[in-house]
This record gives C-alpha cells, sequence and structure tokens, in this order.
C-alpha cells in the first residue's frame, strides 16, 4: 500500500460490533467497560421489535424491546471509548492486504452512507428473520397473539385456551404450555396428529389453516373445512434465516440451521471475527437458544474474546 493510499484509509477502530440489538449491546458495553475502542453499528431493526414486551430477563421482565434498547445505549453513553452510530452496513470484507497498521489482520466495515470503518476485530451480532407460515393473519399478529416462544409469551396466556399450529411441534410445546393454558387446541394443518399426542390436548383440528384474524382479545382460526376455532393465542414454529448477508459475505463456516458456526468462545472460522446472538451457535446444538437473555450472554462472550485476542496480539 502506498503512503497516499493510506492517508486516505480511515482509521483503524479495535473492534466493529455490527448490530444493536442484546448480543451487540452487551459486547459494547464488555468492551467498554476495559477501554477499548468500539464502534457499535445499528440499523435498528430489532427481531423482537414486533412484540409489546420483552420477556424471560430478570430485571427486565415486561419491558417494551425499544425501552430495553434506549436504556441499554443510555448506559454506553458512559463510556467515553464506545461510539454508537446509526447505520446500515452493507459489505465487510478483509481489508486491502488483510493486514492493519500493525501487520494483523484488519477488515473494512462499508456503510450505506458511503462512510467506512478499517478494524481489527469485528463482532457480528445482527440475529436472524423468523419465515412465519405462509397463512394470512399470521404476520399480523405475530409478536402480539401469535409467537414462537413459550418462555417468552407463555405466561400471558395463562388460564386460556391456546392452540398450537402444526403436527411435528405439538407433542413438545403441548407439554411446555400444559402448566399455563387452561385448554389446549392442536391444529395440524393437514398432517396426521402425532401418535404421542398427550391426552390433556383437549381438541385436534386436521383440516388445513385458511387464515386467521383477531376476534376480541383473542382470534379466530379460519379452516379448509368445518367451523373456525376461536382461542386466545396461538403458538406457530418458524425457520429462521440471517438477517444480513455477512456470514455470505465473508465465506465463515454455517451449521445446518443456517447459523453462523462459532467455538465456545464465539470464534468463527475467519479469525478475528466473532458472532453472537441468534445468528450462532457451537455446532454441537441444533439451533441457537433464541432469548434475549442468551443473546446478552454470548455478547458479554464475544466481547471478552475479542479482548483476549487484543491482548495476545499486542503482547504476543
Amino acid at each position: 500500500m502506498t503512503d497516499s493510499a493510506r492517508d486516505t484509509d480511515p482509521p483503524e477502530h479495535e473492534v466493529v460490533v455490527v448490530g444493536g440489538g442484546p448480543a451487540g449491546l452487551q459486547a459494547a458495553l464488555t468492551l467498554g467497560r476495559v477501554h477499548r475502542d468500539t464502534v457499535l453499528v445499528d440499523a435498528g431493526q430489532g427481531r423482537n421489535a414486533p412484540a409489546s414486551h420483552l420477556h424471560n430477563l430478570i430485571t427486565r421482565d415486561g419491558t417494551d424491546p425499544a425501552e430495553f434498547r434506549r436504556l441499554a445505549r443510555e448506559e454506553l453513553r458512559a463510556y467515553p471509548t464506545v461510539e454508537v452510530r446509526e447505520g446500515r452496513v452493507t459489505s465487510l470484507r478483509p481489508a486491502e492486504g488483510t493486514t492493519g497498521e500493525s501487520g494483523r489482520t484488519a477488515y473494512l466495515v462499508e456503510l450505506e452512507d458511503g462512510t467506512s470503518l478499517r478494524t481489527r476485530c469485528v463482532i457480528l451480532a445482527t440475529g436472524v428473520r423468523d419465515r412465519l407460515p405462509e397463512i394470512p393473519g399470521i404476520a399480523e399478529l405475530w409478536g402480539d397473539l401469535v409467537a414462537q416462544c413459550p418462555f417468552c409469551h407463555g405466561h400471558e396466556f395463562a388460564g386460556r385456551r391456546v392452540a398450537i399450529l402444526g403436527a411435528e411441534p405439538a407433542t413438545h410445546l403441548a407439554g411446555i404450555l400444559r402448566p399455563v393454558a387452561a385448554e389446549l387446541v392442536v391444529l395440524t394443518h393437514g398432517e396426521e396428529p402425532p401418535a404421542d399426542l398427550p391426552s390433556f390436548v383437549t381438541t385436534v383440528r386436521t383440516e388445513r389453516v385458511t387464515g386467521v384474524g383477531r376476534a376480541g382479545d383473542g382470534l379466530e382460526v379460519r379452516l379448509a373445512a368445518g367451523d373456525p376455532v376461536r382461542v386466545d393465542g396461538l403458538f406457530t414454529p418458524t425457520t429462521m434465516r440471517q438477517a444480513a448477508p455477512f456470514a455470505e459475505q465473508l465465506a465463515l463456516g454455517l451449521n445446518e440451521s443456517g447459523c453462523t458456526r462459532v467455538d465456545e468462545s464465539c470464534r468463527t472460522s475467519l479469525p478475528r471475527v466473532y458472532a453472537a446472538g441468534d445468528m450462532a451457535h457451537v455446532e454441537a446444538l441444533p439451533m441457537p437458544m433464541t432469548s434475549v437473555a442468551q443473546a446478552i450472554a454470548s455478547g458479554m462472550l464475544a466481547g471478552s474474546t475479542a479482548v483476549k485476542d487484543l491482548v495476545e496480539d499486542e503482547i504476543g
């Protein structure tokens, strides 16, 4: 690299965190606590944005996700080495020559506004997006009367009539929801009911579901044949996709789930690139443990691992 080219390069940061959800915010806080030069870039589109409250997080159970993010950002202001930048990252790649000013691996993070950041370490915390069943009305009620995780949403339906969509998850979800719901309805959506469906399931409907809609303070499930079903809440499985293209751009190793493969310390298959939150999990797990608490834990781990690697660079 020529001197003139180096003069036009952005200054090199120690860590850039991509994604401002629970994992990214915690990673930035962990880095700020030990005064590491950190930039967090947040496009402001969290996975739990459709929900009015987040749950299963001690001291913050029932908090509005937007309020959670506001509080976290407020806390980050106390740390002068942490910058929170609004924006969308469009590209992430090894910097030219793959080494920074000190001869170490460096990455170039390009933003939608045309600016770029050069960094020694990248923590990806961009999350996933849920692919919902293609049934009219599901998307409109998602995060409210329709949910995926009983740990996050089950208690809100306590003592009420709750439906489970799909034959494959019915037995497992029914077992979790049994102490919560007064009645459990399984909607197999055209499939045969599972042979091991527990006896405490009060109703099984095998017709295909053609749509759902709000009805009073609950919802109505319309079927291809027969009367519609009135319930107070509906649980449905989803499939996940990466919310951002960076794992693909960097050719990171992936698990069968489609999530980024990390080791026990949140390292990916590229040096100095880490992944935390819903977008990543160790290969031994079938999928990420998708919860705010777990995302926070992995964000802390990714941040501390980045610090460990930076220290090894500096004293090695």
